[in-house]
């Protein structure tokens, strides 16, 4: 029986991908600048593998983990480790800015 969780999706505010909207599909997305990462970003101050965002089943919330990268990552301009994400939160990998917003309970994605 699939998994009910809140889908989510992170947008691009910032730069020439303003916009740009990408789920998070997985119980884990992988953010970088390496090609075989979940959502690749051509940034010099993000490392290959710089971050994730991951769905905590046990308490039915995203997180953002970083993954000891060089520049860091911010959650609405705190420099954090780990941080619980909510609807509406600005994510700082990098140069780059997301919004991370949550869409309706719905099917946990495929893994």
């Amino acid at each position: 029986m699939p998994v009910m969780q809140a889908g989510a999706v992170l947008v691009i505010c910032n730069g020439q991908f303003e916009g740009t909207r990408h789920p998070v599909r997985r119980d884990e997305t992988l953010i970088g600048r390496n090609p075989n990462t979940d959502i690749t970003l051509l940034d010099e101050s993000i490392s290959r593998e710089h971050a994730i965002v991951a769905w905590d089943e046990s308490r039915s919330i995203y997180t953002l983990d970083d993954l000891q990268s060089t520049n860091g990552s911010k959650v609405n301009g705190k420099r954090i480790r780990s941080s619980d994400l909510r609807h509406g939160d600005e994510l700082e990998i990098g140069h780059t800015k997301f919004k991370f917003l949550l869409s309706k309970p719905s099917e946990s994605p495929a893994t």
